[in-house]
């Protein structure tokens, strides 16, 4: 485990589109309370990184004061390196938190009809639960977005035969932690416009083992694509369709996410 903390800052201001969503989906689902210690999970991807400039910002000048920390689990798969981003959060000045665990020869020895990224899902999970224990902090943040709840549902309805999806806020199941999204109201395609328009150091292909050959999930996100060419409202509706899931039961459950940090 690797631990960094310095005092430095750089800023850098999201669109007024992002800012309003994620600002609407926190206030909709009590996301951020006062005092929270918010850890998020950053892979270095386009979607965890937007996010942690989207919530260094709001901390600016939102009603309520929080903290904010950074969490990566490297999944130790070849040609996936997250550590050179240490010198990025050192000139934000974010505490971060660098987990390294070997979860791919681990899915070798024990996965049993599972799929990588599903295993590789719970166990990055599992570590982030651990590391905020450990920490002291009381709020995971990850970075799933409105496709990602999408494709969820799909895959969850096609192969599970049930109405699921992930949750914009859960508690996990010991019930000490708090789960939160706060970019279910945002489309992929407007955090990878802001991580190219804002030079967001990403990391190309954060798991290769998850893209090295077409997934459900692929062939899901494909299906909405083409869909959505022809009627422009399809996520709009599929929002609102989910909505009764998001919070169901505001504990742990729906599907496995994208190991997506």
């Amino acid at each position: 485990m690797k631990y960094l903390k310095v005092k430095r800052d750089t800023g850098i201001k999201p669109p007024r589109s992002l800012l309003r969503r994620v600002g609407r989906a926190i206030a909709e689902y009590d996301m951020i309370r006062a005092g929270d210690r918010i850890l998020l999970g950053v892979s270095g991807g386009k979607d965890s990184l937007s996010l942690l400039a989207i919530l260094r910002h709001l901390r600016t000048y939102a009603p309520v004061r929080f903290e904010l920390g950074v969490v990566t689990v490297d999944p130790q798969v070849p040609g996936f390196d997250p550590s050179p981003l240490g010198d990025y959060y050192e000139r934000l000045g974010v505490t971060w938190f660098y987990e390294r665990r070997p979860i791919l020869e681990q899915a070798r020895q024990r996965m049993d009809g599972d799929s990588f990224c599903a295993y590789c899902a719970r166990m990055k999970r599992g570590i982030m639960y651990s590391t905020c224990r450990r920490e002291g902090y009381g709020v995971l943040a990850l970075a799933q977005h409105l496709d990602d709840l999408a494709e969820s549902l799909l895959l969850s309805i096609f192969h599970g035969g049930q109405l699921r999806t992930m949750k914009a806020r859960y508690l996990n199941d010991r019930g000490d932690l708090r789960v939160i999204r706060p970019l279910v109201y945002c489309r992929e395609r407007q955090t990878a416009d802001f991580a190219h328009q804002a030079n967001l150091p990403v990391i190309p292909d954060s798991c290769p083992a998850c893209f090295s050959a077409p997934t459900r999930r692929e062939h899901m996100k494909a299906l909405l694509a083409r869909e959505e060419a022809d009627y422009p409202h399809l996520f709009a509706n599929m929002l609102h369709a989910m909505r009764p899931l998001l919070t169901e039961g505001d504990l742990e459950g729906g599907v496995d996410t994208p190991a997506r940090q």
